[in-house]
């Protein structure tokens, strides 16, 4: 209970704070292990410790590898496969000889190490890229890089104890062949699982309640079976299996993500305040010796950006690109796991110095998980590759209002884009020289062809009720329902739509996109007003007639809110209230001549 409570307290605590979530998790569980022994989990699981953290880093590793659609990187995959292969095999080199020359290790244990080394993983990467909000390439690259690599870095570590015991006599050539049998069993076994759980959910073989729970079930099974073949090689197999189905256009692969995201969130905070807790305070001394201080330092400031800048000569990544990427590598919990797997088998092996695996492991993940953790935002920040400070607002539905109200955003200095599937409607906003896109929210290739992340807030404001419902729903498993606003109902009652599928009603029940759009071509403008001392929110409120309709408040330091049904705004001096309203007495008349003929044409069609 207490690690479970633990876990998701440092991820909340995280959010709120903005703060990295893998490093107050790790001090979650070093308080509670090793220095307060509150718990520890290591002897309360017993037996059960290891197979626990191996199949919770099978589930992490492919909703990971769910994501891994390869339209997502058409346009940069050569630096993406040099980093995999080329980047991964100078990393091991470089890591292989620091262990050895700078930590102490005896060859044969620091090539073993050097080959587990090279593992980010999702487990690290994925929940700093959520925090750190980079550009979609950069972060593209190190989501790819983590979770690819993830299983290569165990079997390069394998491959590499293979060797040591055949140098010294222990093992035949014979295991070589076995080992590589035994990695292509483990793709094979997990595209083929993925493949088979793809076809049949695509034939309606299974049904909708039993799809999450069957991969679930699916995916420890590849990953135990491929393990019990050849140890380690189970990452490998779930790595595949997720890679396949990513790729297959599957209809209920978002259903399928979300909820393995959801497991995968509940996991990550689970065992990292497990792995942290059972730590002794020997391990933790042991962290403090120069050489493991030296190791780590030369870790992160020499082979990581050696291997990025020199796999990536000759690609179109720039040199800000290389920058961030060469300095981001957090290592996690494959790491840590693996390494104990190896420091035993080593010291069985007769190899003395494997006692310094572990404290060398966690002090190369701690310093990692926090130093990149509080430096991933700043460092994209300065070197321009994060998205702005200030969020920006996605505005679906090129109207005439919807129109204004993007460019009265963009003279407030806030980044708008409008998004409609049709180029005529997108003309006006075009004009004003607004940011826009023809084509389709709700399609696959819009995922892939605009970046979504530099938007916080989304403004659903088209003419079809349903519509703006199901984009609402598609988006809050991204954007967070609070974050969602789309125009009143207009058609039937408001009642018939249930409002876990519906986004925040903006400016209250009454005014929906189609009075909206009558009084924005009748010529009604976007009035800004600043609040004073003077002139307060109640002075406003009491000149506050029925042509006016208050549309949001930019707050003194410049963060925006809608007016929204249930959503109650205290702005106070120095905020801007913007509002929509007449601006003339000729527009009122011509307001009244559109809201007649709309009427007259309303009766003759129901006549």
């Amino acid at each position: 209970m207490l690690i479970i409570f633990l876990g998701v307290l440092s991820q909340w605590i995280a959010w709120r704070l903005q703060l990295p979530a893998i490093v107050l998790m790790s001090i979650a569980g070093l308080l509670v292990g090793p220095i307060f022994e509150v718990i520890h989990p290591a002897e309360s699981f017993g037996e059960l410790f290891n197979p626990f953290i191996s199949l919770a880093v099978a589930i992490i590793l492919f909703e990971g590898s769910l994501n891994l659609n390869f339209k997502e990187i058409r346009n940069f995959s050569k630096p993406i496969l040099r980093i995999v292969t080329l980047g991964a095999f100078i990393a091991w080199i470089a890591g292989s000889l620091a262990a050895h020359y700078i930590a102490g290790l005896s060859f044969g244990v620091a090539f073993v190490i050097g080959g587990l080394f090279i593992v980010t993983g999702p487990t690290v990467i994925l929940p700093m890229l959520r925090q750190a909000k980079l550009k979609s390439r950069p972060a593209a690259i190190l989501k790819w890089e983590g979770i690819v690599v993830d299983p290569f870095g165990a079997l390069l570590a394998l491959f590499a104890f293979q060797f040591v015991l055949f140098a010294i006599g222990d093992e035949t050539a014979a295991a070589f062949g076995l080992f590589f049998l035994a990695s292509l069993f483990a793709v094979a076994l997990g595209a083929g699982a993925g493949w088979l759980m793809g076809m049949m959910f695509e034939k309606g073989q299974v049904p909708e309640f039993l799809k999450a729970p069957m991969v679930f079930g699916v995916v420890l099974l590849v990953f135990v079976v491929s393990d019990i073949v050849m140890h380690e090689t189970g990452l490998l197999a779930v790595t595949a299996m997720g890679m396949i189905m990513a790729n297959m256009n599957i209809a209920s692969i978002n259903d399928m993500r979300h909820f393995k995201e959801n497991i995968s969130v509940l996991l990550i905070s689970s065992i990292f305040v497990m792995l942290t807790a059972s730590l002794s305070l020997e391990v933790l001394i042991g962290i403090f010796n120069w050489q493991v201080i030296s190791f780590v330092l030369a870790m992160l400031f020499i082979v990581r950006p050696l291997s990025i800048w020199l796999s990536t000569i000759g690609t179109d990544l720039t040199i800000q690109e290389k920058t961030l990427v060469g300095w981001i590598a957090p290592r996690g919990i494959v790491a840590l796991t693996v390494s104990g797997y190896f420091a035993g088998v080593l010291l069985e092996a007769g190899f003395a110095d494997a006692e310094l695996l572990t404290a060398l492991t966690f002090a190369l993940v701690f310093s990692t998980v926090i130093v990149h953790g509080f430096t991933i935002g700043w460092v994209g920040k300065k070197l321009g590759l994060a998205t702005a400070d200030d969020p920006g607002v996605i505005i679906i539905g090129a109207s005439r209002f919807a129109t204004k109200l993007g460019k009265v955003l963009a003279d407030l200095e806030k980044s708008v884009l409008i998004i409609d599937s049709s180029w005529g409607r997108l003309q006006e906003a075009h004009q004003m020289g607004l940011k826009t896109y023809a084509g389709e929210i709700l399609s696959e290739h819009t995922d892939y062809e605009v970046d979504l992340t530099p938007y916080e807030t989304m403004v659903v404001a088209t003419g079809t009720d349903s519509y703006n419902a199901l984009v609402v729903n598609n988006f809050v498993p991204e954007m967070g329902r609070a974050n969602l606003y789309q125009t009143a109902i207009q058609e039937g009652d408001p009642g018939d739509f249930h409002s876990s599928l519906s986004g925040r009603t903006l400016f209250g029940e009454e005014w929906n996109i189609h009075k909206l759009e009558t009084k924005a071509e009748a010529g009604y403008t976007m009035r800004k007003t600043q609040l004073s001392e003077q002139f307060t929110y109640e002075d406003f409120k009491t000149k506050w007639s029925n042509d006016t309709i208050p549309l949001f408040v930019q707050y003194a330091q410049g963060k925006i809110e809608f007016f929204a049904e249930n959503n109650k705004l205290e702005p106070k001096a120095g905020d801007i209230i913007v509002s929509f309203t007449a601006s003339s007495p000729e527009s009122e008349r011509t307001q009244e001549r559109l809201e007649s003929k709309r009427s007259k044409n309303g009766t003759q069609t129901k006549e």
